[in-house]
């Protein structure tokens, strides 16, 4: 089991992203490379991601706030509870388009882990 006091989380700053804070809640800490990592981000007012894909898969889930989703020429706007998967070499771009901040936790695969081997 590991353990991750909120209070002790990484903050760290994706390149491209603008007006966010995130931290790290569960992976990319120097020990065991997990298969998914676990985030927590913060948008303040006008704050976004790059509009980028990645080899990773994500899940987001909006927990406070509203956030703009867009992928594929499509665009959700998104609330407290409210998810999206964005898959493998999927281009998405979130911006906070409201006067509130927002937070979303964000679940993703992490493409840095080593594969998996069978252990028979």
């Amino acid at each position: 089991m590991k353990v991750t006091r909120f209070d002790a989380a990484e903050a760290y700053f994706p390149a491209g992203h603008v007006d966010m804070r995130c931290y790290r809640l569960q992976g990319r800490d120097g020990a065991v490379e997990p298969a998914m990592l676990l985030n927590l981000c913060h948008f303040l007012p006008g704050g976004s991601t790059g509009s980028a894909a990645s080899p990773a898969e994500k899940l987001y889930l909006v927990l406070e706030g509203e956030l703009t989703v867009s992928s594929g020429g499509r665009e959700e706007l998104l609330g407290p509870w409210d998810s999206c998967r964005i898959a493998p070499g999927e281009a998405r771009l979130i911006e906070n388009r409201s006067h509130r901040p927002a937070s979303i936790l964000l679940v993703m695969t992490n493409a840095d882990a080593a594969p998996k081997g069978r252990s028979d």
